[in-house]
């Protein structure tokens, strides 16, 4: 598992972010205060506070392809 800091700072940061994940099968998870959502879930990171920096947990040690992919996201 991986622990990285995304920003997520305009409707299309989020669709980006989104299809980006979706395109993999390890579980991706963010975590803002007590609040965990699955990345995959459009709806579920709108739920969250997108003004800050938000912990992201990937459940893979195989993910650098995808760390690439979403690395303009990386804060």
């Amino acid at each position: 598992m991986k622990t990285i800091p995304i920003l997520l700072s305009s409707v299309n940061s989020v669709k980006g972010f989104v299809n980006a994940v979706n395109k993999y099968d390890f579980e991706v998870n963010l975590i803002v205060g007590n609040h965990v959502v699955d990345a995959k879930s459009i709806m579920g990171i709108f739920s969250l506070d997108l003004s800050k920096p938000i912990k992201t947990e990937i459940h893979s040690d195989d993910c650098d392809k995808f760390l690439t992919e979403i690395n303009e996201f990386v804060k």
